[in-house]
């Protein structure tokens, strides 16, 4: 067992770092190895080096992505620089002495390390180059994060200048215990002074860090890393699009709801307020206006918050305009006609936009707004899924995060489908209801396995959660859509009788054809679109439904191909 040292031990490593400093040969010899390599490695791109001072005290604030962080700044400059490390790392005597010897020292994080501050306070004083990273501890996806005020309290209590650098690709080298070679880039501003202050306030370190932090995102930004979520334009106006325009307000984010008209958008941007969401006052921060007018070249994020039907006659409109470096939000639940694809698959395949994601679960859009939702957020890209996914948090709401794109779209079509079904087999009683909706809903379950989906993405709150909220939503488009079916109202009416499209009256078919193309047979959602149709009656459908041995009919081809 190695032997550790306890907590109290770790002032002895302040207090060799501040009489002593770095162990000069250990430090040069670690160096002349470490350099050489970790340029040919990973191929160590540095960019202003001659912006940090080669005298005096100097405090460099970087983003933070990887344990190699202080490595990769180690070589960036001529002169060792020490910098934090978390006392963790100090637990194992003979690592932790080497690190010592390197310049590094402990701090406790999540607390307000005193000492800590005082070891970095006397370093500077003397005229040593200091590292500290203003976010506390490593981002690695999405956006920079927040950074803490130490950065600028140090900045004060000394009067050094700040340089502000940022790191990119680090966060690529290491997979599990494998070190592997990236690409890494490293791009240092010009340094910043601010006039010293003895005991600085905590509100003037925070406005001083907010200076400084926006040099060092220039930086980031300029290297190509992934810009933050500053402005938002919402394509749609319903219900859901207006409670999403809200929430992201809320988040801080800059806001334009389109609406398809003009009309529309005088009428909502007068009263503030959108009679689609009664009682919900618009924020200050949303813009009202026609799709037509919002500038989506300098959005981040663009979301589609139309019915599936409709998608394609948005995306005709504004994908061109949607920019490369900006990401997508899908709300839409359902295939897309004509081709059934998912809403995701065909955004993607439409626009250039960095990322593509769909918002999924159980959200009433009032609900949402007023109390909060869990929602799941799913993406094939694991920094937007970061990225979006703190914004959504930082709305008021739970996040769940998948990968499974695939299976979080066919799960919502699964519980648009299923939940239709239990409203119209409700007129015959609850158990044809639970017998209606667990059998489309299982088939839709194969259906997404055959793509690629995953169970657990069904039985969480894309699918299960989602269909329990729904089912039980008195107000809810389909299972209203699903009551009327069931008394014999011909489907091409419902959508005028509930002034609303019922996503599930689209989802269906398509889901039938889907079926077909995969080679699985679905006998209860086959017949749900036979209702749907009117090829079958309302008590002929309720009969099939009980008639179905347990399980269903399932009989499987081969075939090749993909749902996208």
């Amino acid at each position: 067992m190695p032997s550790r040292a306890p907590a109290r031990d770790l002032s002895i490593y302040h207090e060799r770092t501040r009489t002593r400093g770095v162990n000069p040969v250990v430090y040069w010899i670690v160096r002349a190895v470490l350099q050489p390599a970790m340029l040919i490695y990973f191929r160590v791109s540095r960019i202003g080096r001659d912006h940090v001072p080669r005298k005096g005290g100097v405090l460099l604030a970087p983003n933070h992505r990887s344990f190699l962080d202080p490595f990769v700044l180690g070589i960036c400059v001529r002169r060792p620089a020490y910098f934090m490390a978390k006392q963790e790392l100090f637990n194992k005597r003979l690592q932790a002495w080497v690190l010592n010897a390197l310049g590094a020292f402990p701090v406790r994080r999540g607390e307000a390390d005193e000492e800590t501050m005082k070891t970095a306070r006397m370093l500077l004083e003397r005229g040593e180059m200091v590292l500290v990273f203003p976010e506390g501890t490593r981002i690695r996806k999405g956006s920079l994060g927040r950074p803490k005020r130490g950065v600028g309290r140090l900045a004060l209590e000394t009067g050094v200048p700040v340089v502000p650098i940022a790191i990119t690709g680090s966060e690529n080298a290491r997979r599990g215990w494998k070190v592997r070679p990236a690409k890494v880039k490293v791009r240092l501003g010009r340094p910043l002074t601010f006039p010293r202050v003895e005991t600085p306030s905590p509100r003037l370190a925070a406005e001083v860090t907010a200076r400084i932090w926006p040099c060092v995102e220039l930086q980031w930004e300029w290297l190509g890393g992934l810009p933050p979520l500053r402005k938002a334009a919402i394509v749609g106006a319903g219900s859901m699009g207006t409670a999403l325009a809200t929430l992201l307000a809320r988040a801080g984010i800059e806001v334009q709801l389109g609406c398809r008209t003009q009309p529309t958008a005088e009428r909502i941007h007068a009263a503030r307020e959108n009679e689609r969401l009664p009682g919900v006052e618009l924020p200050d921060e949303v813009k009202v206006s026609t799709v037509a007018d919002i500038e989506f070249a300098g959005v981040d994020l663009v979301c589609f918050a139309v019915p599936s039907r409709d998608l394609p006659a948005a995306v005709a409109q504004v994908g061109a305009r949607i920019g490369q470096r900006s990401a997508v939000l899908v709300l839409s639940k359902g295939l897309v006609p004509p081709l059934g694809v998912t809403p995701t698959h065909y955004v993607r395949e439409r626009t250039t936009a960095r990322a593509v994601g769909a918002l999924g679960g159980p959200a009433h859009a009032a609900e949402a707004v007023r109390h909060g939702a869990s929602v799941v957020l799913a993406s094939s890209d694991a920094d937007f899924r970061a990225q979006f996914s703190k914004i959504l948090s930082d709305a008021g709401l739970d996040v769940e995060t998948t990968d499974d794109v695939t299976g979080a779209e066919l799960a919502a079509c699964a519980k648009n489908a299923a939940a239709l079904a239990a409203a119209a087999a409700s007129t015959s009683g609850m158990n044809a209801a639970g017998a209606a909706a667990s059998r489309v809903f299982a088939e839709t379950h194969r259906l997404a396995l055959r793509y690629g989906g995953r169970t657990e993405t069904f039985m969480g709150l894309a699918g299960n959660g989602d269909l329990v909220g729904t089912v039980l939503a008195e107000h809810s488009r389909n299972r209203r859509a699903g009551e009327l079916l069931g008394s014999g109202v011909p489907a091409d009416q419902i959508a005028g009788m509930l002034e609303e499209t019922p996503e599930s009256l689209d989802a269906v078919p398509l889901l039938v054809r889907a079926f077909k193309d995969a080679g699985l047979e679905a006998p209860a959602t086959a017949d749900l679109g036979a209702l749907i149709e009117g090829r079958l009656g309302p008590e002929e459908w309720v009969a099939s439904v009980r008639a179905r041995k347990p399980g269903g009919r399932w009989r499987e081809r081969a075939t090749a191909g993909s749902r996208g």
